[in-house]
């Protein structure tokens, strides 16, 4: 399904807002997606540009799973299925992506928001870049994009990752291609770290159909119903990039980043520009869940595993909670040191059993208020390899940041603080008693 097919569905069930009168990409558009609370919205009437922007329409599970035609109870399994499962995508000869091709590239044609007043500059955040590794064949991934001139880019790419690299080995010129407009299956695709040398494209087309068509000036597939491709390649020149707004809602600090120049514009006719709300909920929901697949793989190794979910709070990135169903009196700790391993960016976590709904936060609350004890149920590994997003690890330059880590056990404790184990009628004191459901029809209630 492409982004147009998921407007239409989020059309036909009344959750796209319109926004009629004219918006400016510059600081305003930001605010209004932000005050929308990240519903899916389309701007046909954009400030300085002829395209309209669409934002915030994977915000929520709900509308992932819509676009995907997959309930939101199965999105792990259907990311863990193209993740262990990827099939190569077919190659068109003719695609929407390029039924128009601009004749002069300029970037400011675009609609590129500024989303913050102390960013860096315009920046486009939803663009996937795709590159070749001279060895390990196709890479798709993420990257913010920030817009110098008519032609040129500069790009933050992380060190040692896909893009930084097959830079390397390309010796600081490499061909690229920047997809503006993609489906949910490319997105989440594009978000995932498979072993080297799985196409990323795969996954995607595991997920949902996804073909491909050649690009026009340079060696590469890029997926057919993008709405904008940008096609062009890394210039050997860096350039002064950021700060900007990361996944923990905090500024990310400049760096020196490569610089790109795009030599050729294609897009569909009447395209659609997608911006994505940096720290944002749809932000987090993109990149966190793709991770969830790979904790639960790791868990289910060691105990069985229900239930996965890096929280908002925690930036979709830094927090999970797991949830499992526990058989011996190890598995919350077991299963504390795999999720450790199923993300390795992962801060801290929190294991409960299986009566705690993990995507309620009170109720995760309310398992470590009555089932955690600090001086038993929480381990600390500290000066552990940690992720740069966290603002209050140790950062070096060009070695990778350092953290200490938390587990929380916070499932029902089968050993008495004396050791012995407890019975399973012991266990089951542990668990929330309720009310009996009753229909408010029969009642009449007044004001």
């Amino acid at each position: 399904m492409s982004l147009r097919s998921c407007l239409a569905t989020l059309e036909q069930t009344g959750e796209l807002q319109t926004v009629q009168q004219e918006v400016d990409p510059t600081l305003e558009m930001a605010r209004v997606i932000s005050a929308l609370d990240e519903r899916p919205v389309l701007f046909p009437r954009v400030k300085g540009s002829r395209f309209a922007v669409v934002a915030g329409f994977n915000a929520r599970r709900e509308h992932v799973g819509q676009c995907l035609g997959v309930p939101r109870q199965q999105l792990i399994a259907a990311m863990r299925s193209a993740l262990q499962h990827p099939v190569p995508p077919p190659v068109v000869t003719s695609a929407p992506c390029q039924e128009v091709v601009e004749d002069q590239v300029n970037l400011f044609d675009l609609p590129v928001l500024l989303h913050l007043p102390m960013d860096g500059g315009h920046y486009i955040s939803a663009g996937v870049v795709i590159v070749r590794d001279r060895d390990l064949g196709r890479n798709m991934s993420f990257h913010r994009l920030l817009r110098l001139d008519e032609r040129r880019l500069g790009a933050r790419l992380v060190e040692g990752r896909g893009t930084h690299a097959a830079l390397a080995k390309a010796g600081g010129r490499l061909e690229l291609a920047i997809c503006i407009g993609n489906s949910p299956a490319v997105l989440l695709a594009a978000a995932t770290s498979p072993a080297p040398g799985v196409d990323e494209l795969a996954i995607a087309n595991a997920l949902q159909p996804t073909p491909l068509v050649k690009c026009r000036t340079v060696d590469l597939e890029v997926p057919a119903e993008a709405e904008f491709v940008l096609e062009g390649r890394f210039t050997g020149e860096l350039v002064t990039e950021g700060p900007f707004l990361d996944l923990t809602e905090t500024m990310d600090r400049v760096r020196q980043q490569p610089v790109l120049e795009v030599t050729c514009l294609t897009h569909r006719r009447e395209a659609i520009y997608q911006a994505l709300l940096p720290g944002g909920l749809e932000h987090k929901l993109l990149m966190g869940m793709p991770r969830e697949p790979t904790i639960f793989d790791e868990v289910s190794r060691v105990c069985e595993c229900k239930d996965v979910l890096l929280t908002p709070g925690g930036g979709a990135w830094l927090h999970a909670v797991v949830q499992i169903h526990k058989r011996g009196p190890d598995d919350g700790r077991l299963a504390l040191e795999a999720a450790f391993r199923g993300h390795g960016s992962l801060k801290h976590a929190c294991v409960v059993d299986d009566d705690v709904d993990i995507s309620d936060p009170r109720q995760v609350e309310w398992a470590i208020a009555t089932r955690v004890q600090a001086d038993t149920s929480i381990v600390i590994w500290p000066d552990q390899p940690g992720s740069s997003l966290d603002p209050s690890a140790h950062h070096e330059p060009g070695v990778r940041s350092r953290t200490a880590k938390m587990g929380v056990d916070a499932t029902i404790p089968w050993r008495k603080p004396d050791g012995e184990l407890r019975t399973a009628k012991e266990r089951a004191q542990f668990r929330r008693s309720g009310y009996e459901p009753v229909s408010l029809d029969q009642y009449r209630l007044h004001r």
